[in-house]
């Protein structure tokens, strides 16, 4: 079973029960004075990651904000590059999917280590979690939180010692929606034993309603598990998926934790809409970056609903509208990470930017791409990457990224004058002064001679305000294609906001798409599907015409 997001949503009930909680737990967070004197005495915290003050902080006393991905490790064992890939994009740190043996194949001690030593050698820190007790109580083939504990009890030989370097999240999700006032005394039991066994890591603890809080217990509850954990290094993770829909429900989740002095990050969240909602990402990273709190997006590749994918085919080349927002967007990894200071990175330790990278040349320039290549920069430490952007007077927006000195900017319309130029930054996050600029006119549209393609659309899911989508685009020529872009023109308003099996590129009603990876070829009589998911408004007319390269498709 590779299912990689298990998340509940809401209905109408429980949007007003989410209203009446939330109102409560603003009153129930704040401990009172006698909760605050019931508070047991501390130990000294242990070196490492620790908690002061309701901050994560690094061994030697500096904040520490989280800002990574989850990666599906015990799904696709195969896919450690995956470790070297987020980190070239920028993260500091990676959420590693675990599995106890209760639900999925155990992971071994040997497994465990081999991670978190390719977690040391691409400078990232390491949240372990085990993914069986996801959904207890609701989901029958779901673990206990007693039990997961056993397995990090089971792994404390390869654990200890690592405390600057690893979190020890319990249990993902370990609580469905079924009775989740349940949760409090397992979860405070589970971090008793792990404390008993002497593991003195931050250990991170995932909220009840599958991780999304929704019914508010672990809001209600944060302080007295805070307070049955000795050593004081407890940090708490709510999953935002389509329960977060508001920024009001956000911003008054986020803050009571804060203003209450309780650790706490966005251990999970997607953005991509669904049938269920659309989740407000844009203000949950916002929030998290104006409040100093870690995320770690869900996931980077491999979901079974491959719209939550931030890479296409475990490809760091092939990110998706999703992955860009996350790496490259407004608050996001590129533009907020810095690496932990145990690796060097971090203010007052690596403060030196890359040098400028050479004026990019352009190449092999169509109508909708141009591939750019520059000399590479140079930095005391390393680069990560480059950010390339497009300047139009005196804004810029981000075009691509890469980890090497080239990349093929896709999605470009044809017969259009452009300005790109390219920064470089390092694993601190520092980031060089902008390159010379280059100016690329794509060339104009008309077709490829020799192309003869037909287009299927369809809907293959409708509700109020969205659609799903599918594309089958058939080749019915005599030559394999090997690369393509598709145009079409929606006629009611609608809008694309997450595609698998393509890139979508859209302006207004026009809408380019470029292929994936596992997508780019179309063999002689061959066909490849994009599925996508889109908002509408009162009418959902399909697409008349559709373009393969400039060249009219037949429909059916």
């Amino acid at each position: 079973m590779r299912t990689t997001r298990s998340t509940t949503r809401k209905s109408p009930l429980t949007i007003l029960l989410t209203a009446l909680v939330t109102l409560l737990g603003l009153l129930v967070l704040a401990p009172s004075p006698a909760q605050a004197q019931a508070e047991p005495p501390r130990a000294v915290a242990a070196a490492g990651l620790h908690i002061s003050n309701g901050r994560l902080l690094e061994g030697n006393g500096n904040d520490f904000v989280m800002r990574g991905v989850n990666h599906a490790y015990t799904w696709y064992p195969t896919q450690t590059q995956s470790l070297r890939d987020v980190k070239a994009l920028g993260a500091n740190t990676v959420r590693v999917v675990l599995a106890d043996g209760h639900r999925w194949t155990r992971n071994t001690a040997d497994e465990v280590a081999a991670i978190v030593a390719q977690c040391k050698a691409n400078r990232l820190i390491c949240v372990l979690e085990v993914h069986d007790t996801t959904g207890y109580g609701e989901e029958a083939a779901a673990g206990t939180l007693d039990q997961a504990a056993d397995y990090w009890i089971g792994l404390k030989s390869v654990l200890a010692g690592q405390e600057d370097y690893v979190v020890i999240n319990i249990g993902n999700e370990p609580w469905g929606n079924t009775d989740p006032a349940g949760w409090t005394a397992p979860t405070i039991a589970a971090v008793q034993k792990l404390r008993a066994a002497g593991f003195q890591h931050t250990i991170m603890v995932d909220a009840p309603n599958w991780g999304q809080d929704w019914q508010g217990v672990m809001r209600a509850n944060a302080q007295s598990v805070y307070n049955a954990d000795t050593t004081g290094n407890l940090i708490f993770s709510i999953h935002m998926y389509s329960v977060f829909d508001t920024a009001a429900e956000i911003t008054d989740y986020l803050n009571a934790f804060v203003t209450a002095k309780l650790p706490i990050l966005i251990g999970e969240f997607g953005g991509p809409a669904d049938q269920y909602g659309d989740p407000d990402e844009d203000t949950m990273m916002a929030t998290a970056q104006q409040l100093k709190l870690g995320y770690l997006a869900w996931s980077w590749s491999g979901n079974t609903d491959p719209v939550l994918d931030l890479s296409i085919g475990f490809d760091p080349k092939q990110l998706s509208s999703w992955g860009q927002r996350i790496f490259n967007g407004a608050n996001g990894i590129a533009q907020t990470s810095r690496e932990a200071t145990v690796y060097g990175g971090g203010t007052g330790t690596d403060t030196q930017a890359p040098t400028a990278p050479g004026t990019p040349n352009a190449s092999g320039t169509t109508a909708t791409s141009t591939t750019l290549t520059w000399a590479a920069a140079t930095d005391n430490v390393g680069v990560a990457g480059y950010d390339v952007v497009r300047v139009s007077g005196g804004t810029e927006t981000t075009a691509a990224a890469s980890t090497t000195n080239t990349v093929t900017v896709t999605g470009l319309t044809a017969a259009t004058a452009y300005t790109f130029a390219v920064y470089a930054r390092d694993a601190a996050g520092n980031r060089s002064t902008r390159s010379a600029t280059v100016n690329v006119t794509t060339s104009p549209g008309g077709g490829t001679p020799g192309i003869s393609c037909s287009v299927a659309y369809r809907v293959v899911g409708d509700w109020q305000g969205g659609f799903q989508g599918d594309i089958t685009l058939r080749n019915t020529g005599t030559t394999a294609l090997t690369t393509w872009t598709l145009g079409f023109s929606f006629a009611g308003g609608q809008t694309i906001n997450n595609m698998w099996g393509g890139t979508p590129t859209q302006s207004g009603a026009d809408v380019s798409v470029v292929p994936a990876s596992y997508t780019a070829t179309i063999p002689a009589a061959g066909s490849v599907s994009v599925g996508f998911i889109g908002t509408k408004g009162a009418t959902n007319p399909a697409p008349t015409t559709f373009t393969l390269n400039g060249t009219t498709c037949t429909t059916s």
